[in-house]
């Protein structure tokens, strides 16, 4: 989906978030494409994709905080940066409806000033900035196109469609070369945080254990897979670069597929060759029960395609937890002696898991 081979040859380029999920994924694929990578990275997250994977030795890291515009400004200076992903986000709905101010910090602030910072910044060309689904809040009318109006009312929703807003402020008043990505519910390998239905259904799975659902089970959501994402992010700066008429437009990305968690659970438990009964809590509040993206004007604009359907990007996540917990265990065992179960895993990595909660996708 590149408009060309060499567009990314040694482009300095920013990434926030870079020990999300989806920041793994989309440095890695920078990486390939050839581009001089700078990771704004605030915590040490030794569990991501990031690390994990080895590109963090491929890339510049820069610790500090996206609140600080003077840091924002220091960083785009100094590295001569040209394209920016702002991916940094507090991206849990539990956390954000505990710790609103935090989330509200980090997501509604955290954009405003990176932005403002790359107003300021003559060498920035292209900035395109995460938003969500989210952002859309609870709308009667289904699927969401970019024209819907952006009303959440929870603290997490609202602190997306906060963003977007100001997003589009600065392409719209300032000519400002931002472009927004509304996303589906990213899944893939290096999702540490096991409250998210995928990861967790897969880790019960492999310990034999029931799946929990914390919902009802008939919430609906659209998926898409992390690299499908990350190739969204490339191509939208790349069109950037050529097409002043996206300042502050937002491009719905997702495969269209509608799925209840259950039916998710259901299916994953399937691929897996379980005969595990998932565990029904209905528990879960302050979430939107119908969520569902059109994504027409990605394909029609930008010429934009998913190469995953769900069943392949499940596939491929599963082979990733599979390789990634026996590693775990067998890394754990030849340290203690003996042989480790998940469980104690999990307790070694609490630390790990909750920083990588407040970073993002």
């Amino acid at each position: 989906m590149s408009q060309s081979n060499n567009f990314w040859d040694n482009r300095p380029t920013l990434v926030t978030g870079a020990t999300g999920l989806l920041g793994g994924w989309l440095v890695k694929r920078l990486l390939r494409l050839g581009a001089d990578v700078v990771c704004v990275v605030r915590d040490t997250v030794p569990q991501s994709e990031l690390i994990r994977s080895g590109s963090i030795d491929r890339v510049k890291v820069v610790r500090g905080d996206v609140g600080d515009r003077v840091f924002l400004e220091r960083v785009l200076g100094e590295y001569e940066i040209d394209t920016v992903m702002h991916l940094a986000a507090q991206t849990i709905v539990g956390i954000a409806n505990r710790n609103p101010i935090s989330t509200f910090e980090t997501n509604i602030a955290g954009t405003w000033q990176m932005l403002e910072a790359c107003r300021h910044s003559p060498s920035v060309k292209q900035i395109v900035m995460a938003s969500s689904d989210k952002a859309y809040g609870d709308c009667d009318t289904l699927p969401y196109v970019e024209t819907t109006p952006l009303k959440g009312l929870h603290p997490y929703d609202v602190s997306k469609s906060c963003a977007d807003l100001i997003a589009q402020a600065y392409g719209h008043t300032y000519k400002l070369p931002v472009a927004i990505t509304r996303c589906g519910n990213f899944y893939g390998g290096g999702d540490l945080n096991w409250n998210r239905i995928i990861p967790g259904t897969i880790r019960s799975i492999l310990q034999g254990e029931a799946p929990v659902i914390r919902s009802d089970g008939s919430y609906i959501r659209d998926y898409i897979y992390c690299e499908d994402g990350a190739a969204a992010y490339t191509l939208l700066a790349e069109q950037l670069a050529n097409n002043s008429s996206l300042y502050g437009q937002a491009f719905n990305f997702s495969n269209e597929t509608q799925v209840t968690v259950l039916d998710l659970v259901s299916q994953i438990v399937e691929m897996m060759g379980s005969e595990l009964i998932p565990i029904v809590q209905n528990q879960a509040s302050n979430e939107i029960q119908h969520q569902f993206l059109d994504a027409t004007k990605a394909k029609e604009i930008l010429n934009w395609s998913p190469d995953f359907t769900l069943d392949r990007g499940l596939e491929q996540t599963i082979i990733w937890y599979e390789n990634f917990l026996d590693s775990q265990r067998h890394k754990l065992a030849e340290t203690s002696g003996s042989f480790v179960d998940y469980a104690t895993i999990e307790q070694l990595s609490l630390t790990d898991l909750a920083i990588q909660q407040v970073v993002h996708n």
